[in-house]
């Protein structure tokens, strides 16, 4: 656990040197002036588009962090030679693979809160631009912004699993965006394989799309936005099921991850 620790601190401290809380901060002056500006042209659902643009400028900086980090930390390590030298520290490879994961993970966490708190201000703001006849549900909003970190932590687990096995900088980058995309998809895609169009298909395609609903990460399942956009009852069970799909597919992401680098042959 110590060497967990150490190896998250010496993440963060090199997330520190590249300046990205710099970027964040600028970013949150960005969101800030454009938000309210832009939802001015909804003339009746200033608060509605000014929710609706909070939450897509977290969710789309959080992606690019994610990918960012999350699928070269690894690799820049092997490139310059620095994990032959780090593992032959007392550190084990698993505390190394999750030292990466903890220390990645405060860094999208605090991201995502400093982005939510600005975000917050900005809703609470706009909303007195022109009045709703809907009210601010926050917690709605909060959830939909604890939502969004947690899927992209869950992203996180899923560029380090391809760090691991990828021998280049550009392959963990595109294809975990390609699982995220695909992940955003497939409820969609599932539900319409259910459906009576869906019949129609071939059987081969359809047992195959079922397949692969189940293995890549359902990212669909954090999405709270339309709850905090128009003001709708959130059902707990959500939030729970939610949780719980984070909490067991990270950990079974984590320990393939693990299992991966351990057999993993450093030059």
């Amino acid at each position: 656990m110590r060497t967990i620790w150490q190896m998250t601190v010496l993440v963060l401290r090199t997330v520190m040197r590249d300046r990205l809380l710099l970027a964040v901060g600028m970013t949150g002056v960005v969101i800030s002036c454009a938000i309210p500006a832009f939802s001015l042209f909804s003339m009746r659902q200033v608060q509605e588009l000014s929710i609706t643009l909070s939450l897509s400028a977290i969710s789309f900086v959080l992606l690019v962090f994610t990918l960012l980090l999350g699928s070269s930390s690894i690799w820049h390590d092997i490139d310059r030679r620095f994990t032959t030298s780090l593992l032959g520290l007392p550190l084990s490879r698993s505390s190394y693979v999750l030292g990466k994961f903890c220390g990645i993970s405060l860094v999208i966490i605090g991201c995502g809160l400093l982005l939510g708190v600005i975000a917050l201000g900005i809703i609470a703001f706009s909303s007195t631009l022109y009045i709703s006849d809907l009210p601010i549900l926050w917690g709605n909003v909060i959830s939909a912004i604890c939502a969004d970190i947690c899927k992209y932590l869950l992203l996180l687990a899923v560029a380090l699993l391809i760090s691991t096995v990828g021998t280049s900088q550009f392959f963990p980058f595109f294809s975990s965006l390609a699982v995220y995309l695909a992940g955003s998809a497939s409820q969609e895609v599932s539900e319409y394989v259910a459906s009576q169009y869906g019949k129609t298909m071939s059987p081969v395609v359809r047992e195959t799309s079922q397949w692969l609903y189940y293995i890549i990460p359902n990212f669909s399942a954090f999405n709270f936005k339309v709850y905090a956009i128009y003001s709708l009852p959130l059902p707990v069970k959500n939030i729970l099921w939610s949780g719980t799909y984070f909490l067991v597919y990270a950990g079974l992401l984590l320990v393939c991850a693990v299992w991966s680098f351990e057999r993993r042959e450093m030059q």
